[in-house]
């Protein structure tokens, strides 16, 4: 299946419990850089977002799987994909692999806020055609994959 977003996540010391493997706090900080970088690349830092059109994306709700361990040095690969796209809400799934398969899946649910109020409001336009855009990238891959794999 395709992503919306994909990058590669290097495991470090810091990352890591006296136990040598990823402490689980640490994937929850991964996602939220993950998706930080996401928007940015989307065109909407958090940084404008928040800083100068006080705008929020709290997570509303998150799903969480932990499947293998991570240690350091190993190499995820992060991937965002979009489940739906609401009115002001956005449903992720988003998975850290690392060479033997999934090491951690999150159902996220992400919501615009105004900051002055904390309520939901609906996506800005460009916000909101930045993410139709990015879904239907990620939905024609999907058709693209699928017609790949029927064809001898």
């Amino acid at each position: 299946m395709a992503s919306a977003f994909e990058r590669e996540q290097l495991v470090r010391f810091g990352h890591c419990d006296p136990a040598g493997i990823v402490f689980y706090p640490r994937y929850f900080e991964m996602l939220n850089e993950l998706v930080e970088d996401w928007f940015a690349q989307l065109g909407a830092g958090l940084d404008v977002l928040i800083g100068q059109r006080r705008l929020g994306l709290p997570t509303a709700q998150l799903d969480t799987r932990f499947l293998r361990v991570s240690r350091q040095g190993d190499r995820l690969v992060q991937r965002i994909r979009i489940e739906r796209l609401g009115g002001s809400s956005l449903r992720l799934q988003v998975s850290f692999d690392g060479d033997d398969g999934p090491r951690v899946a999150f159902a996220q649910v992400l919501v615009c806020t105004a900051l002055d109020t904390h309520r939901p409001q609906p996506w800005p336009d460009d916000l909101r055609v930045a993410l139709a855009r990015a879904l239907a990238a990620q939905d024609a891959q999907d058709v693209q994959e699928a017609q790949q794999e029927t064809t001898p």
